[in-house]
């Protein structure tokens, strides 16, 4: 019996225009009434989430939910926004990972749960800012030295650009930061970097222990490369249909694509056993 579903919002829940479908909420609010924990599972940050799980009444639904951000680097309790776990990047690191910026047309941005912080030496590119609005960010320019100074709790670090640029970084860095982080081309115009070991995966984990949920009994929806080590984990694992070619391969089932309500067929089919 699955007890709690893991859920992707972009390229998931998310329709192309960043809408949640009517159908969508109905799939969800049937969950929560079945008795089921459905737990938003993004790389978005805090501010990211608010509105649309707002939308979604969750808060309603479920006194004890819990959200799990930045690619599994943090997760908050919803009836506060408590944070219960968090991982950080040191000053070290912002330092070592600056300098693969050098020499690209590209932003080397820093998150927390409330801004995007853009090294003042550089002007946002255009993915920047759209990513921004995306998740309901203000991007705040600082200093390398104010980036360093440990004040601001930097969870992720993200190199922004033109996916040709991406590319092309991603090719000749990957294998030397893969040493040392967690990393993954989260969108075609973001290389996404997490302290080491950490990823939706191991933030799912984290979650489900707490809670006392086994493995067996969870769901995980969703489309791109950083769900993965989602798909992994749990024992249910649900690409859509237009997800990444390794995340379709990742996953034991597929659905419908987000613009088709994927993650409804999804929770009924396998969550709810409805008949189709």
């Amino acid at each position: 019996m699955i007890k709690l579903i893991a859920i992707d919002m972009d390229g998931t829940l998310l329709n192309e225009k960043k809408h949640i479908d009517k159908a969508q909420k109905e799939a969800i609010h049937e969950a929560v009434e079945a008795g089921i924990k459905i737990v938003l599972c993004t790389g978005r940050p805090l501010y990211g989430i608010l509105p649309f799980y707002e939308e979604l009444g969750l808060s309603e639904l479920d006194s004890e939910g819990y959200v799990i951000l930045n690619n599994g680097c943090s997760i908050h309790k919803t009836k506060d926004w408590e944070l219960i776990d968090q991982v950080n990047f040191t000053s070290d690191d912002i330092d070592y990972l600056y300098k693969f910026s050098e020499g690209y047309d590209i932003n080397f941005t820093l998150v927390n749960d409330y801004y995007y912080f853009n090294i003042d030496d550089r002007k946002p590119t255009d993915e920047l800012i759209t990513d921004a609005g995306f998740v309901f960010s203000d991007i705040t320019n600082i200093s390398l030295k104010e980036a360093k100074n440990g004040k601001h709790k930097i969870i992720k670090i993200m190199f922004l650009g033109n996916p040709n640029i991406m590319a092309n970084f991603q090719k000749e860095n990957e294998s030397i930061l893969k040493d040392k982080y967690s990393s993954v081309l989260s969108q075609p115009y973001i290389y996404e970097i997490l302290p080491k070991g950490n990823n939706k995966g191991t933030g799912l984990k984290k979650l489900a222990k707490k809670l006392g949920i086994k493995q067996e009994e969870i769901m995980a929806i969703g489309d791109g490369n950083n769900d993965i080590e989602m798909f992994e984990y749990a024992h249910y694992s649900v690409a859509m249909e237009n997800g990444t070619k390794p995340a379709r391969k990742a996953a034991k089932y597929q659905t419908d694509s987000n613009e088709n309500n994927g993650v409804a067929k999804a929770i009924r089919k396998y969550a709810l056993n409805y008949s189709e």
